[in-house]
C-alpha cells in the first residue's frame, strides 16, 4: 500500500498522496495482522493507538484545533485505503468522524470550541445511539435527567461501535419530559460499562456491543447545547459503510491477484500451464477487480457532493430548502444497493478463480464476504431502492432516518423522523 496503484482511479486532490504517506505505513501494519486478528478475535487496540497517534482521529478538524483541514473526499479516500486494510478500523473511528461534522457544522460558541480542542488534540469518541427493543429510532429509554448542578444518566445501549476503544461516547437519549437529550459520556466514569458481546459473523472487532450505564454523572460541559445534527448526517454515516466495502473489494481483489499469480498447479481441463496464464481465470480476476474500482469510484464521487453540501452549509444555506442538501441524500442511496451489490459478488466470485486451498481457514478469503455482508446488512438497502424510485417519481424528499431532528446552526429546528 505504500506505492499507490494508479489504476484503482485518480486521487480526490492534488494533495492527497502527500496525506495519504502518513498513514499508508500504519495501514500497512495494519494489513499484515488482519488475517490473525480475524481468526484469534483480537481487538485491535494498538491499531487503533497508531493511527490516533499520527492523527487519523483529527484529519477533519481545523488547523487552529491541531487538526489537517482535510477535504471530504480526501477523508473517504483514505477510509477506503484504510477499509482495504481492516474495515473492522473504519468502522471503530466511523462515529468519532460523524462527531467532528457535527462540530464543524455547529454555531461557534463556547462549547463546540470546547470539543474542538479536545478532538484536535487526540480524544477519541464512539457511538450510543441505537437500543434494543423500541419502536423505532428516537424510540429512547436511556435517560439523562437533572440533578443537582449536574445531570444523571441511567440506560443501555447497543451496537455501540468503537466505544471500547475511545474517550466518549456520543449518546442520545430523553430528558425527564420525553424530549430528546444528547451527551457526550466518558468510558472510564463511575457507573459506566462497555461489553465486547457483538457477536457478528464479519466485523467482529469493531467494538459494536453493549454499553451500560449506572447513575452516570455527568457535568454541564458533557450535554450538547441541542439535539441537532449536520444536514447531510445519514448521507455520512452511510457512505462511510461504502467507503468501507470499496475497500474490501480492493482487498479482495489484490490478494486475489497474488494467490493466482503464485499458484503452481492448473486445472486438468485448464487453458494453460499456471492458473496466471489462464484466460478464464484471469477473467476471474478482472471480474473481481472492476467492482472494486467501481465502487471506489462511486464513493469518491459521493463525498464531492458531500463537501457542497458542507459548504452550502457553513453559507447559511437551509438543509430543508435548497437541493444541495437533497441531491446528497439521492446521491448516496442510489449507491448503496449498486456498491453492496458488486462487492458482495465480487467477493463471492473470487473463489472461481481458485483451487478448494482457498477455502482454508489459514487463507481467511471468506473474511472479505463476511465483512462485506455484515456492512450491507446496515439500513437495509431495499429502503434506498424505494426512496430512489419516490423521488424519481415524484420528487418525493428522502427521511432523515434515525435522527429526531436536524438543526441548521443558521436557522430554526425542523422535525424530520
Amino acid at each position: 500500500m505504500t506505492k499507490t496503484d494508479q489504476a484503482w482511479g485518480r486521487a480526490p486532490t492534488a494533495r492527497y498522496e502527500e496525506i495519504a504517506a502518513r498513514f499508508r505505513p500504519i495501514f500497512d501494519q495494519i494489513a499484515a495482522g488482519a488475517i490473525d486478528r480475524d481468526q484469534q478475535r483480537r481487538l485491535p487496540y494498538e491499531e487503533v493507538r497508531l493511527l490516533r497517534d499520527a492523527g487519523f482521529g483529527t484529519l477533519r478538524v481545523p488547523q487552529d484545533y491541531g487538526g489537517s483541514g482535510v477535504t471530504l473526499p480526501e477523508l473517504f479516500g483514505l477510509l477506503i485505503e484504510l477499509s482495504a486494510a481492516d474495515p473492522n478500523i473504519t468502522n471503530i473511528f466511523r462515529s468519532h468522524q460523524g462527531f467532528t461534522e457535527d462540530l464543524l457544522n455547529a454555531p461557534d460558541n463556547d462549547w463546540r470550541r470546547e470539543w474542538l480542542g479536545r478532538v484536535g488534540r487526540g480524544e477519541m469518541i464512539g457511538s450510543g445511539f441505537s437500543e434494543l427493543g423500541g419502536s423505532g429510532p428516537g424510540d429512547y429509554a436511556t435517560r439523562i435527567v437533572r440533578d443537582g448542578k449536574g445531570y444523571k444518566l441511567d440506560g443501555e445501549k447497543f451496537y455501540t461501535t468503537g466505544s471500547i476503544y475511545a474517550d466518549w461516547i456520543n449518546l442520545a437519549a430523553v430528558d425527564v419530559t420525553g424530549g430528546p437529550i444528547a451527551a457526550l459520556v466518558p468510558t472510564k466514569a463511575e457507573g459506566v460499562e462497555i461489553l465486547d458481546d457483538w457477536d457478528g459473523f464479519g466485523q467482529a472487532l469493531s467494538g459494536s456491543g453493549t454499553a451500560r450505564f449506572k447513575a452516570v454523572r455527568l457535568e454541564e460541559f458533557h450535554v450538547k447545547p441541542d439535539y441537532g445534527r449536520f444536514p447531510y448526517t445519514p448521507s455520512f454515516f452511510q457512505l462511510v459503510h461504502l467507503a468501507s466495502l470499496a475497500g474490501i473489494g480492493r482487498a479482495a481483489a489484490d490478494e486475489l491477484a497474488r494467490h493466482v499469480a503464485s499458484r503452481s498447479r492448473s486445472y486438468p481441463r485448464g487453458n494453460g500451464k499456471t492458473s496466471a496464464e489462464d484466460p478464464q481465470v484471469l477473467e476471474v480476476v478482472g471480474r473481481v477487480r472492476g467492482p472494486a474500482y467501481a465502487a471506489g469510484a462511486i464513493v469518491i464521487n459521493v463525498a464531492e457532493a458531500l463537501q457542497r453540501s458542507y459548504e452550502a452549509n457553513l453559507e447559511g444555506v437551509d438543509p430543508l430548502e435548497n437541493n444541495v442538501h437533497l441531491v446528497v441524500e439521492i446521491e448516496t442511496s442510489q449507491s448503496v444497493t449498486v456498491v453492496s451489490k458488486l462487492i458482495l459478488e465480487a467477493t463471492t466470485v473470487l473463489f472461481d478463480a481458485l483451487g478448494a486451498s482457498a477455502a482454508k481457514r489459514a487463507q481467511a478469503l471468506d473474511r472479505h464476504w463476511r465483512n462485506a455482508r455484515t456492512i450491507s446488512s446496515h439500513n437495509p438497502r431495499i429502503y434506498h431502492d424505494r426512496v430512489v424510485g419516490e423521488f424519481a417519481v415524484s420528487g418525493k424528499r428522502p427521511v432523515a432516518v434515525g435522527y429526531r431532528k436536524i438543526i441548521s446552526p443558521y436557522g430554526p429546528s425542523s422535525e424530520v423522523a
